[in-house]
C-alpha cells in the first residue's frame, strides 16, 4: 500500500476520483439546498396568506369571530390538518393553543421555528409560524407543519448518501480507467525505449497522429532516435574506414617485420624483432576486437535466434586451451550440463574462449581453473574461476571498461580485449554478469536466460 499511493498512477486516479466526488457533492449540496429553500418559501406563502385572512376576520368581526373561525377550523375537520394555530388575548390569557415565549410581536409580525409533539410517541415535529399582534392587543399565531417538507428533504439525504456511495465507485472505476488509458499510451513508448536501450537503434514508437501530448513526445522521441541513429552510423563508418586504413598498414609492417626477423643473424636484434612482431600481433588483435565489440554493441539479439547447445561449445573451448594449461602446470576441471540458450553460437563461443583465456592468464603455476556450467532456475550458470591475484573489489567494475585495458591489472589486453568484449556479448543475449572473490583468485560468473 505504501508503494502503490506515491506513485503517479495511483495519485492520479485519487485526484480523478477527488474531482468526480467534489463536483457531485457540489451538485448534490445545491439541489438540496434549492429544494430546502423552495419548500420552505412555499410553507412560508401559506402561513402568510393564512394569517392574512385571519385578520381580515378579526378585524370584521372581533376577537369572537376570530376564536369561532378558528375552532370550526381545528374541531370542524375543514380546515389544513397541517395548519398550526394559537390565539392570545390582550390581556395575555391563552384562548387557543399557546405561543413561544419570545414577547410581543412587531408591527409587521414576527416568523419564528419551534417543534411540537403531534401525538404521544412521534417524534416532535418541526414547525414555522408568524407571530401577529391584533388591534385590541390579542397575538394571532398561524403556522404550518413541516412534516411533509422533513420527509421529502430525509429521502433526499438517504438518495443522496446512496448517490454519493455511487459515486465514489464510479469515480474510483473512471480513475482507474483513466490511469490504465494512460499508461497504457506510456507502456508502448516505455517498451520501445527497453528495446532501443537493447541495440534494436531502428526501431521507432508508434504514433497514432491525434496530435495529443503523447503523441509529440512519440513524434520528438522518434527525431531523437533518428538523430542518434544517424550519429552512431557515422560514428561507426569512421571507425570500420579508419580501422581498415590502418590495418593494412599494420599487416605491411608485420610482413617486413616477419621477413627481418628471419633473416636476422644477431641474436639481440632477432629477439628485438620478435616483440616488435608480437606487439604487432596484439595491436592487430586489439583493432579486430574493437570491430567486433562495436558491432555486438550495436545489434539487438534476433528475437528467431537458433538454439544453441552450450555443453559442446565448452567443451571444444576446454580442449582448445587444454595443451597451454598442461604447459604450465594448470589443471583444468570442467563440470559440465547440457544446457541450451537461443543466441548467436560464434559470440558465444568467443565468450568461453575469452574467460578461459583470461583465467589462465592470471592463474599461477601449480594450480587449477574451474568451469562450470549448469542451470539455474529459468538461467543458465556459467562460471570460470582461477587461483590468481584476483580483483580488489573497489576496481571490478573498471575491468569492463575498454579504456582501461592498459592498465596493469585484469583486462588488459587478450584475446578479444579482455572482460570487455564479454560483457558486450553476455548484454547482447539479455544476461548479466559479475565478478566475485574465489578466496584467492577470481571468479567470473555469468547469467543468461534459458531458451
Amino acid at each position: 500500500m505504501r508503494r502503490w499511493l506515491p506513485s503517479t498512477s495511483a495519485r492520479l486516479a485519487l485526484v480523478v476520483m477527488g474531482l468526480f466526488l467534489i463536483v457531485f457533492v457540489m451538485i448534490g449540496g445545491g439541489v438540496y439546498f434549492a429544494a430546502s429553500t423552495l419548500l420552505l418559501d412555499d410553507a412560508r406563502g401559506l402561513v402568510r396568506a393564512d394569517a392574512n385572512d385571519l385578520v381580515t376576520i378579526h378585524r370584521s368581526g372581533g376577537m369572537a369571530a376570530l376564536r369561532a373561525e378558528l375552532d370550526e377550523r381545528i374541531t370542524g375537520g375543514n380546515g389544513d390538518p397541517n395548519a398550526v394555530y394559537g390565539l392570545v388575548d390582550g390581556d395575555g390569557n391563552a384562548l387557543i393553543g399557546r405561543l413561544p415565549d419570545a414577547g410581543r410581536p412587531g408591527a409587521h409580525g414576527r416568523w419564528v421555528e419551534f417543534r411540537e409533539q403531534a401525538t404521544e410517541g412521534t417524534n416532535n415535529l418541526r414547525v414555522i409560524a408568524v407571530e401577529r399582534a391584533l388591534p385590541d392587543g390579542g397575538i394571532l399565531l398561524v403556522g404550518q407543519e413541516l412534516a411533509s417538507q422533513d420527509r421529502l428533504l430525509a429521502m433526499m439525504q438517504r438518495s443522496a448518501i446512496l448517490a454519493l456511495l455511487a459515486a465514489l465507485v464510479a469515480g474510483a472505476l473512471v480513475g482507474w480507467l483513466t490511469t490504465r488509458w494512460v499508461a497504457r499510451r506510456l507502456r508502448g513508448l516505455d517498451a520501445t525505449v527497453g528495446r532501443v536501450a537493447e541495440g534494436e537503434l531502428g526501431l521507432r514508437a508508434t504514433l497514432d497522429h491525434s496530435g495529443d501530448a503523447f503523441d509529440q513526445v512519440a513524434r520528438r522521441f522518434n527525431m531523437m532516435l533518428d538523430r542518434i541513429e544517424d550519429l552512431l552510423g557515422g560514428v561507426r563508418h569512421t571507425t570500420d574506414y579508419i580501422a581498415h586504413d590502418l590495418r593494412t598498414p599494420l599487416s605491411r609492417l608485420r610482413n617486413r617485420l616477419e621477413g627481418l626477423h628471419h633473416d636476422a643473424t644477431n641474436e639481440h636484434t632477432r629477439a628485438g624483432l620478435g616483440r616488435a612482431l608480437a606487439e604487432t600481433d596484439q595491436l592487430l588483435h586489439a583493432f579486430c576486437a574493437l570491430l567486433r565489440l562495436a558491432r555486438i554493441e550495436s545489434q539487438a539479439l534476433d528475437m528467431h535466434a537458433p538454439d544453441v547447445a552450450l555443453r559442446p561449445l565448452a567443451d571444444d573451448a576446454v580442449e582448445m586451451y587444454a595443451p597451454i594449461a598442461s604447459e604450465r602446470g594448470i589443471h583444468l576441471e570442467a563440470s559440465l550440463q547440457d544446457v541450451h540458450l537461443r543466441g548467436d553460437r560464434d559470440q558465444l563461443f568467443q565468450l568461453l574462449v575469452n574467460l578461459l583465456d583470461n583465467a589462465l592468464k592470471y592463474a599461477p603455476a601449480d594450480s587449477s581453473v574451474e568451469v562450470t556450467l549448469l542451470t539455474s532456475g529459468a538461467e543458465v550458470l556459467l562460471e570460470i574461476a582461477d587461483h590468481g591475484p584476483g580483483i580488489p573489489e573497489g576496481e571490478r567494475e573498471r575491468v569492463f571498461d575498454r579504456f582501461q585495458r592498459l592498465e596493469a591489472h585484469r583486462g588488459s589486453p587478450g584475446v578479444g580485449l579482455g572482460l570487455s568484449l564479454v560483457r558486450a556479448i553476455v548484454h547482447h543475449h539479455g544476461g548479466r554478469v559479475s565478478l566475485l572473490d574465489n578466496a584467492p583468485g577470481l571468479r567470473v560468473r555469468v547469467m543468461l536466460p534459458s531458451r
